[in-house]
């Protein structure tokens, strides 16, 4: 068994994959894109991602994509919200994506669309499988291996997420300052909005740095 790290690039020609695919990678107005999880039916795709950017120039695009056949949009704030996409499939996207979503082959959360136009997520599963999967791409995309490794290598990617109460603690420090640069704020602070003491803040920022320091660098 494998776990590989896949790069896929396009060279600008997403959006003849898949409309979608287009514009998650290839728009001005998507700063940073993540698929964190999705349901692929052959036919239907339904996808719930984390987008930083324009969420209302998102919301016009997909309103004019024929393939877009449902969303839904929850801002979190001025620059970042969730979106849930269903998507009819088209041929091309079929052959990117069955490839390597059958068989004994695991995608392993999150999916990451980069701003140079890559995307980048894991697979888990038989070496063999892993292979044909990759020579078995034939959309016009370059498919690179960025890392090889076992199964311990995926492990970040589905670790239990933030607990209520880091979440908590991580919210009031960004809204407070705490990670502003000059830093606005101090763990004393964040203790006294949340009427706890300062240890136990730090605790809590601690544990919550670490989790979703670790997703990102895996």
């Amino acid at each position: 068994m494998k776990h590989v790290r896949v790069r896929i690039t396009a060279h600008g020609r997403a959006g003849d994959i898949h409309p979608m695919y287009g514009v998650m990678t290839e728009e001005p107005f998507i700063e940073r894109a993540t698929a964190l999880q999705w349901n692929y039916t052959g036919d239907a795709l339904g996808i719930l991602h984390y987008v930083v950017g324009d969420a209302d120039a998102l919301e016009r695009t997909m309103q004019e994509i024929p393939v877009v056949v449902g969303y839904d949009i929850e801002r979190i704030d001025e620059r970042s919200c969730y979106v849930y996409v269903r998507d009819a499939t088209t041929d091309s996207l079929q052959e990117m994506f069955e490839p390597i979503s059958s068989g004994g082959l695991v995608i392993v959360p999150p999916i990451e669309y980069n701003s140079d136009g890559t995307v980048v997520f894991s697979i888990f599963g038989p070496e063999d499988e892993l292979q044909d999967a990759m020579d078995s791409i034939s959309v016009p995309v370059d498919v690179t291996v960025d890392a090889v490794g076992g199964l311990a290598g995926t492990t970040a990617a589905v670790e239990t997420p933030l607990t209520d109460r880091q979440r908590e603690v991580i919210e009031t420090a960004v809204e407070l300052g705490y990670y502003d640069i000059p830093r606005t704020t101090t763990q004393k602070d964040i203790a006294v909005e949340l009427e706890c003491a300062p240890s136990t803040v730090a605790e809590h920022l601690r544990k919550a740095e670490s989790r979703v320091l670790r997703a990102q660098v895996v």
